[in-house]
């Protein structure tokens, strides 16, 4: 029986240590990052969207591709009396009962460079009447047709400039989208990072005033320090009591926040890392304008929006004036009262024709549709060339904020350590008697400070090196192009 105890003790010990240490949730800035891509509801929306425009560009291609259609009605079956019209003008109501059945199968293609359409089609009829017992056929064994816009609007050219542009932007705003949740999670990351270093200076600080509370008692008892160094001491310590929950009630706070945006379900607790300092990466204004053009969809953007502009001049041109359709038609066709007639010794069916359209009097209309597309075009060329400055000018800004910002991270990482020191100094020599209780404070505030920068100088880094990843889509640690399945 004491075997077996012992045995169970130590079950539940080890139970209740694997699940003290499974409910604690060590994560890294990385760490974090890669989870909200993968899981939060931004990274989610950006997925759909790409999918959307995925779909919308095979739209695109699919009107460059063949189609074959098969149409028809089966049955178009009559029975009742109907209207028929007599040579002398009257309208008798014979009775009708009867089925007039079709088929056809077409065949088309676009042709970009004309913007013109050619089809092939073969066409079946049959009519049945039931009252006199016959039945025909009729039908169209082939035939071929080309349909040619002239003087109009080429909409699949135009689509085959413009289409790809859209699709390749899109799929370059997927990467700003990851990278832009990368930007945002960073600051869900630093509010939860410095609200845990908040906590952990409150509750050093707490525990610190708590015995130097004791010492200066003992003194005090001894005539060696003043009551009002007690009283001092006792706001210290009343202050720092009140700092713990303070910062209990951030870390709260701040982890809602960063759950929610990453998608973390459990009820883990979650204890964050320090970031490393990868301050000794170099980066170029240069570097990043180029990469910045090469990868950033707003530099395809711009081509696009000129091109779109252009368009729109070519439409305003092609659907104003003279406007012309030449259709064409070459083919066989026959009756007979069965299917095989149809085919033996069919007739040949031409056709040609063309339509015209010439605007007389339109009062100016024509003019201005294309006066005012040609001042949209210019009006675009200017707006995307002050688009071009402001991008090239929030890069090479961006780029001369993360170099300060390497520069500020060294220069706080030695405040810090310098305040640490101090601290620790002017707290030995209060104890010893050598330091009044206003020095001890300061050093006592200057060193939480120092923390305190030390963590934001971080932060401040780390975000300026992700709007640098945002802003040019390009890993500057393995110096190699960001891209996503």
């Amino acid at each position: 029986m004491k075997f077996l105890y012992i045995i169970l003790l130590i079950t539940i010990s080890y139970r209740a240590f694997s699940q003290s240490k499974s409910d604690t949730l060590r994560l890294s800035l990385q760490q974090v990052v890669e989870m909200a891509k993968a899981n939060s509801i931004a990274a989610k929306q950006a997925a759909t969207i790409r999918e959307t425009k995925y779909w919308v560009y095979r739209t695109y291609k699919s009107n460059y591709q063949p189609q074959l259609a098969l149409s028809g009605t089966l049955p178009d079956y009559k029975k009742g009396f109907y209207p028929a019209p007599q040579q002398n003008g009257t309208i008798l109501f014979p009775s009708v009962h009867s089925d007039n059945s079709a088929l056809q199968l077409d065949f088309s293609q676009n042709i970009t460079a004309t913007g013109g359409t050619i089809f092939g089609r073969t066409q079946m009829q049959r009519f049945t009447d039931f009252d006199r017992h016959n039945a025909i056929y009729n039908g169209v064994p082939y035939s071929i047709a080309y349909t040619q816009p002239l003087f109009q609007f080429n909409q699949l050219k135009w689509d085959n400039k413009i289409e790809p542009l859209k699709y390749n932007e899109s799929k370059q705003a997927y990467i700003e989208a990851q990278e832009n949740i990368a930007v945002t999670v960073e600051g869900y990351f630093f509010d939860l990072l410095l609200a845990q270093v908040n906590l952990h200076i409150a509750e050093t600080n707490y525990s610190n005033t708590q015995k130097i509370m004791a010492i200066a008692n003992t003194k005090f008892e001894l005539g060696k320090v003043s009551k009002n160094e007690i009283l001092q001491l006792q706001l210290e310590v009343i202050n720092a009591r009140k700092d713990v929950g303070i910062a209990k009630r951030d870390i709260e706070v701040n982890t809602l926040n960063l759950r929610s945006y990453t998608g973390l379900g459990d009820d883990s607790k979650i204890v964050l890392m320090v970031p490393e300092n990868i301050s000794q990466m170099q980066v170029s204004s240069d570097k990043v304008l180029a990469e910045a053009y090469a990868n950033r969809s707003d530099a395809i953007g711009f081509l696009r929006r000129i091109a779109e502009a252009k368009r729109d001049v070519a439409k305003a041109k092609g659907e104003t004036g003279l406007k012309a359709t030449l259709n064409a038609n070459l083919g066989f066709s026959n009756t007979s009262s069965s299917i095989p007639g149809i085919y033996s010794n069919p007739q040949n069916q031409q056709i040609l024709q063309l339509t015209l359209s010439v605007p007389i009097l339109d009062w100016g209309r024509s003019k201005s549709v294309t006066k005012t597309a040609q001042a949209n075009l210019q009006l675009m060329e200017y707006t995307v060339e002050q688009d071009k400055q402001n991008f090239k000018q929030g890069i090479v800004t961006q780029v001369s904020l993360f170099n300060l910002m390497k520069e500020q991270l060294v220069y706080t990482a030695e405040a810090d350590s310098i305040a640490s020191e101090k601290y620790k100094i002017a707290r030995e020599r209060y104890v010893l008697g050598n330091l009044n209780i206003t020095d001890l404070g300061i050093a006592f505030r200057e060193n939480d400070q120092a923390k305190r920068d030390y963590i934001t100088s971080l932060r401040d880094f780390w975000s300026a090196y992700y709007q640098l990843r945002y802003l040019s889509l390009y890993d500057f640690e393995n110096n190699q192009k960001i891209a996503y399945k």
